[in-house]
């Protein structure tokens, strides 16, 4: 009995991992940089906590319409491609025909295999071919604006409760040492997990996150301390 044989890939991931994680890491990142810039320049609990909240409200709402508007107007320039191609196919079948089997060529194979493949495939699906092959639009990596805009969200929000969370529980003396740090493990481990979906070192993507992360939260506590020391 022959077996099927499965492969793993991990392209079908790009769309949702990439705008989960850039949520996830704005969120934690922005949320804990407000919080302890805010905590830096002397000001009460509550309006630390309610800063935070608004942050955290106004960066999903903000991660949302960003990513909606970003990834509609790829969609959209997709589809105005895909519209002229089929256009082209349409009208002049032969100049497409000619111009599949010229990519076919050029990826190694000979001319008459490459008139024959192309062929086939105009005739079971021209427009198809000719998007994946011409165009490199696929089903797989094709814009989807609603699932990036709902993804941003979400992962913002997730990420922005965290140090919200730190920021609600500790006593304010120890308020920015314990955001700072709590974050940082946050973006480490994010920045680990992310790498791993991805298939890349999850040391490298941990310390890339916490480097950026640190430097974040940094320089908006060197702000917030200025100016609270200045007013």
């Amino acid at each position: 009995m022959r077996h099927r044989h499965r492969e793993h890939h991990r392209t079908d991931r790009i769309g949702w991992l990439r705008a989960a994680v850039l949520g996830a890491n704005d969120g934690i990142v922005s949320t804990a940089s407000l919080v302890i810039g805010v905590a830096a320049a002397g000001t009460s609990p509550r309006e630390i906590l309610v800063t935070g909240v608004a942050g955290l409200v106004a960066g999903a709402m903000s991660m949302a319409a960003g990513e909606y508007v970003s990834v509609h107007s790829q969609a959209d320039t997709e589809q105005a491609d895909l519209a002229q191609e089929n256009l082209e196919i349409e009208t002049s079948p032969e100049a497409e025909l000619r111009e599949l089997t010229a990519i076919y060529v050029g990826r190694g194979l000979d001319y008459p295999l490459a008139l024959q493949v192309a062929t086939q495939l105009m005739a079971h699906d021209a427009l198809g071919a000719h998007a994946r092959d011409e165009l490199g639009i696929t089903d797989t990596l094709s814009a989807r604006p609603v699932q990036a805009a709902l993804s941003s969200a979400a992962s913002f929000s997730v990420g922005a409760v965290l140090p919200l969370v730190v920021t609600a529980a500790v006593p304010t003396a120890g308020l920015i040492p314990w955001v700072s740090g709590a974050s940082l493990v946050f973006l480490v481990l994010l920045g680990a997990i992310a790498a791993r979906a991805g298939g890349a070192s999850p040391l490298v993507g941990a310390a890339r996150v916490g480097f950026w992360g640190a430097l974040a939260m940094a320089a908006t506590a060197g702000v917030g301390a200025l100016f609270g020391a200045t007013g």
